[in-house]
């Protein structure tokens, strides 16, 4: 005697979509992150980069004075934005430490903003990411070249 088990189309269905899941990877979701913060300095808009940052992140530039906070992240965006009306930043890579990321970009844009020399630059550096556990940037240490940058932006 042989037995015929009926399963409904929808249970199988369901069983062969549940065994294909695809969630993105923490690094796939990471490099994401990265494509949009880079969408967001060239929106032009500085309160769009300073969004992927926690409420009270901060950015350190080159050894710098950190910039803490939405607003200062923001106004440190704008000063870009606004000497580089064209400036146009690209991401050229991301990769995982051991608990921080690093987003490594490409800037270029010429200085014709307000006092601006009107020389072009084109440098490169990374920013060592430290995320919060909302997926936020809480802490950035960002590094370039700034002997580089001010000899590009003097038009030595």
């Amino acid at each position: 005697m042989k037995t015929t088990v009926l399963i409904p189309t929808t249970f199988l269905i369901l069983i062969i979509m549940s065994g294909c899941k695809s969630e993105k990877s923490e690094y796939d979701t990471m490099v994401e992150f990265g494509q949009k913060y880079t969408d967001a300095w060239n929106s032009k808009q500085p309160e769009n980069m300073a969004s992927f940052y926690a409420e009270d992140g901060t950015l350190t530039v080159n050894g710098g004075t950190p910039a803490v906070g939405r607003k200062q992240l923001a106004a440190t965006a704008q000063s870009y934005m606004e000497a580089f009306p064209d400036m146009i930043l690209t991401m050229d890579s991301l990769t995982k430490e051991k608990d921080t990321y690093r987003y490594y970009w490409t800037f270029k844009g010429t200085n014709t903003g307000p006092n601006g020399t009107g020389n072009k630059v084109d440098f490169s550096g990374f920013e060592e990411w430290t995320m919060n556990e909302q997926g936020l940037v809480q802490k950035s240490i960002g590094t370039y070249d700034a002997d580089e940058y001010t000899r590009q932006l003097e038009g030595n």
